[in-house]
């Protein structure tokens, strides 16, 4: 394509509320682009970002962005209600779109705008950025080194007090980044999952969820999410059968931690007498991780998208995986914490690229509250 031939890219962010300045400071910063244009409805934000960056123009228009023949690509940061339309617009306009996670509020979304990226030969990246950080990428090194044998489970905790919303529950608010990196680490989606929460702010609308992701071999997920926990935690346990690693993001420095602990059952016993554990405690460690900013990563991976020099790590099909999941939760959800089944398509396998996965029971009808 034309774009792929530019030297630097024209961006357009749409949505400078809470995560949009963060895009824009991150996609400002690198060499091969500009940010050409940004649009708020709210006038004061738009201000505010006018003050910051001098050479920027701003609207509330996001046709004016659309009808913008010099920019190539459109950066999505508004509430998930509105990521659907606002991509869909952006990819029949030709641009390249970037889109916060969650990628849109349905599965049969999510599927309109990857055939739609595909049919006009236009990248379609969603905002995973936890797969772009420094950590999760030594885990993942750590792990597929073989260095904690087998991966038996892993449980995440993403906790804080607020930002509560109002449309979309806690799950989808905060368990993407976890169901990111677990797709990421795993590569492939699991078999089923279920979903356990309750409402205690607003009606209808969970605050505290328990999420868990059932894999193949035995393996499994579990992600605890809540705006109402008097702490914030970012952390994640991935435990093998020979080490186990901690994740703490919230860590300034020694952000992994690989312990050298494991249990194993005695090969052969006769009596209940002679039966005992084996516990191993050896020594922890906390490997070199170099310090960058994920989001800084993340956008010039955009960036190198486009220009078709690496394929990408969250493209359009991943982002489809988390929302099939996300879906899969809200109707357990709403039964009670039933296991809703995931059937993936193809062998659903991949080291970078998990399958997509389709949701039995009329995935499609279900709603965001």
């Amino acid at each position: 394509m034309e774009s792929a031939k530019k030297s630097t890219h024209n961006i357009g962010v749409v949505g400078c509320g809470y995560w949009g300045p963060n895009l824009i400071r991150n996609f400002s910063a690198l060499n091969t682009c500009r940010v050409k244009t940004v649009c708020d409805m709210s006038q004061a934000r738009l201000d505010h970002m006018s003050s910051l960056y001098r050479t920027t123009t701003t609207t509330q228009s996001f046709d004016d962005m659309l009808h913008d023949d010099e920019i190539d690509a459109i950066a999505v940061a508004t509430h998930v209600k509105t990521h659907y339309e606002l991509a869909k617009k952006s990819l029949l306009a030709g641009k390249h779109t970037f889109i916060e996670k969650p990628m849109a509020s349905s599965t049969a979304q999510c599927e309109e705008l990857v055939e739609l990226a595909g049919q006009r030969g236009l990248q379609l990246m969603v905002g995973h950025t936890f797969i772009y950080s420094s950590p999760v990428r030594k885990i993942r090194e750590i792990i597929d080194s073989g260095e904690i044998g087998d991966l038996l489970y892993v449980s995440a905790r993403r906790l804080n007090l607020g930002l509560f919303q109002k449309d979309i529950n806690v799950t989808w608010d905060l368990a993407p980044h976890d169901i990111s990196i677990v797709l990421y680490m795993f590569g492939e989606a699991p078999v089923s999952v279920s979903c356990h929460g309750k409402a205690h702010i607003n009606p209808g609308i969970e605050d505290v969820t328990t999420l868990v992701l059932n894999y193949a071999n035995n393996k499994f997920v579990t992600i605890q999410s809540s705006w109402l926990d008097p702490q914030k935690v970012r952390e994640m346990k991935f435990v093998g059968s020979q080490k186990m690693i901690c994740y703490d993001d919230n860590e300034t420095n020694e952000k992994i931690k690989v312990y050298d602990k494991s249990v194993k059952v005695p090969p052969h016993y006769d009596t209940f007498a002679e039966f005992h554990y084996a516990y191993h405690y050896g020594d922890m460690y906390s490997p070199y991780v170099a310090q960058s900013e994920p989001l800084k990563v993340e956008c010039q991976h955009f960036l190198d998208c486009i220009d078709g020099k690496t394929a990408c790590l969250s493209g359009g099909q991943e982002g489809l995986n988390v929302v099939q999941i996300l879906e899969a939760s809200l109707r357990s959800l709403r039964s009670d914490g039933a296991t809703v089944k995931i059937e993936t398509n193809g062998n659903g396998k991949g080291a970078h690229a998990p399958q997509p996965t389709t949701i039995r029971s009329a995935a499609h009808e279900s709603h965001i509250c």
